[in-house]
């Protein structure tokens, strides 16, 4: 049974139809007072696993006892979690809202699937693959969008995570962006609008929150607002024309049909946009927030920031003020502030000396009072065909779920549709090598001795030698060898591909020069593969994958070695 059959064998139903929730019941917000109304406001950012010498980022990711003094005694309204295997992430979401005095938001950056930020999870390729399909079929490009989400939504609930932040509705219309890039489910508006509508639709067959990112529109940047403060200099007209028509049609109500396909959430960017404010990036902005968004678009939902720790904010405005001017704009969840306790002290005393009307933060906690009653709080979901018995053991339960999901769709989205090649065939009895270059070795997820990159190659008797172009210079580099090259190239939060194009492309002309290129692999950007059409000989056989994960290369290396 081919992939696309697979995946028509998904359950089409609604949770809602399949299981009773009881209402969530939360408290009386009049009954809150001002600093546990405005902590409701905050999302702290989390590492998932489960003790603190595992902790990955110690700058932004708190010790066990202050995350839990966050979560239980100032009581904080949600959690951002980043690591772990989904296993430990059932665990680690039960210990928060065990902590918690009023249900949390769970958040995650899962963008690509629950896979893409815990283990063992479904992983799938980037939003963009999901274009090249759209332009060729578009209602099979709709319907894996739409499956995609569904499955994510799934896997999401089965670990704890109630808030998907996800789909980007950028419009990626700038081959240099560093960012957005393969983030984005297009170059063009009505790509965008079709597939991320379609996945929002997906998702919202179950009991999650969507968000729609970045407001009003990173698509065309070619600065990481990670780093610093990108600007978009377009007209209003332009920006209607385009950036805005994304989010347009993830806000619209849709027709009613079964489950409301609107987007729960939207989240800001930090940009500058000075033909609608020439002093203040979008998330600190009444004039954008509000007048454009909340105005305008008529959104009614949560409007988040992006996190307030990226350096566009961090870098310009003080932690505990950038959080004032953002509820000033409008926002109605701060997004991993720099200092959870510092900015809700700085948010309660801009209230308390009537900068900030109690009514402003009365309506951001009534729109979140009515965010978490849409949501499921269920320690672990009774998602997909589960039975749940009287003994059911909670791990084993999310395990089955996660296999279940896989086992729907097989290779993810039919990844041999996302595979462009031409076969290989290898040559014997001389010494060959596989060179696989990445950017930082240490952040490679999708790399380790049991990827299909290392492995399927050393089956064909390859040599393996990791090049981190982090830590290696190109010229220490023999290329004296027939070599497969692999790269792993797209753009990264924090992490320009630029300069690992620069020398990827270094290392490419070395081993033409040699004669020694036997085969090219590039994971990741189309925009980088255009750079490195051009330089590739007719005869030498060459691969692309949008997806860097292990299925994505073991569908790619296949297809180049006849398997």
């Amino acid at each position: 049974m081919d992939a696309v059959h697979i995946l028509a064998c998904c359950a089409e139903f609604s949770l809602f139809e399949c299981v009773n929730f009881e209402l969530l019941m939360l408290p009386d917000i009049d009954k809150l007072c001002l600093a546990e109304q405005v902590a409701q406001m905050v999302v702290v950012r989390a590492s998932g696993f489960l003790f603190d010498h595992q902790i990955q980022y110690p700058v932004w990711e708190p010790p066990a006892v202050t995350l839990q003094h966050w979560v239980q005694d100032l009581g904080v309204g949600g959690v951002i979690l980043l690591g772990a295997s989904a296993g430990e992430l059932a665990i680690r979401t039960q210990q928060l809202q065990n902590w918690a005095k009023i249900p949390l938001l769970i958040a995650a950056d899962i963008e690509e699937g629950v896979g893409q930020r815990f283990a063992g999870a479904t992983w799938f390729p980037p939003p963009m693959a999901l274009a090249s399909i759209f332009r060729k079929d578009q209602k099979l490009g709709l319907y894996y969008a739409e499956k995609m989400g569904a499955i994510t939504a799934k896997e999401a609930l089965a670990i704890g995570i109630n808030w998907v932040l996800a789909p980007v509705v950028d419009v990626n219309n700038n081959p240099d962006n560093p960012v957005i890039n393969v983030r984005a489910f297009g170059e063009t508006p009505d790509e965008v609008n079709q597939l991320s509508s379609a996945f929002i639709r997906g998702a919202k067959t179950y009991p999650v929150l969507t968000a729609a990112k970045h407001f009003p529109g990173h698509g065309d940047t070619a600065v990481d607002s990670h780093l610093d403060l990108p600007v978009i200099p377009h007209s209003p007209s332009r920006l209607a024309e385009v950036e805005l028509s994304p989010f347009a049609a993830a806000i619209a109500k849709g027709d009613g049909f079964r489950i409301a396909s609107s987007v729960d959430a939207v989240m800001s960017a930090h940009l500058l946009i000075p033909s609608w404010d020439t002093e203040l990036p979008a998330t600190l902005s009444h004039k954008i927030l509000t007048g454009q968004l909340r105005q305008k678009l008529g959104f009614e939902g949560l409007i988040t920031t992006d996190a307030l720790v990226m350096g566009a904010i961090a870098n310009r405005y003080g932690a505990n003020e950038a959080s004032v001017m953002a509820v000033e704009a409008g926002a109605d969840i701060l997004l991993m502030p720099i200092d959870p306790e510092g900015t809700i002290n700085a948010v309660c005393t801009a209230t308390e000396s009537g900068r900030i009307s109690r009514s402003r933060i009365r309506q951001s906690v009534e729109r979140i009072w009515q965010a978490k009653s849409k949501i499921s709080f269920e320690p672990v979901s009774p998602i997909g065909f589960i039975e749940r018995t009287a003994g059911n053991d909670a791990l084993n339960t999310v395990v089955e779920i996660l296999q279940q999901s896989q086992s729907i769709h097989g290779s993810p989205l039919a990844l041999e549709q996302l595979i462009h090649t031409i076969k290989l065939n290898n040559a014997s009895g001389v010494d060959l090598y596989n060179m696989v270059v990445v950017d930082d070795l240490l952040l490679c997820e999708f790399l380790n001795k049991t990827a299909p990159a290392i492995t399927l190659p050393t089956k064909m008797g390859y040599k393996t030698q990791i090049i981190d172009c982090q830590t290696q210079a190109i010229s220490n580099i023999e290329a004296n060898h027939p070599t497969l090259l692999q790269m792993f190239i797209r753009g990264n939060p924090f992490r320009t591909s630029a300069g690992l194009t620069k020398t990827a492309e270094g290392l490419f002309k070395k081993l033409l020069i040699t004669n020694n290129l036997q085969a090219f692999v590039l994971y990741g950007s189309p925009y980088v593969l255009q750079q490195f059409i051009p330089l590739l000989p007719a005869e030498i056989p060459g691969v692309f994958s949008y997806g860097q994960m292990p299925a994505a290369q073991d569908s790619a290396l296949c297809a180049l070695f006849g398997m």
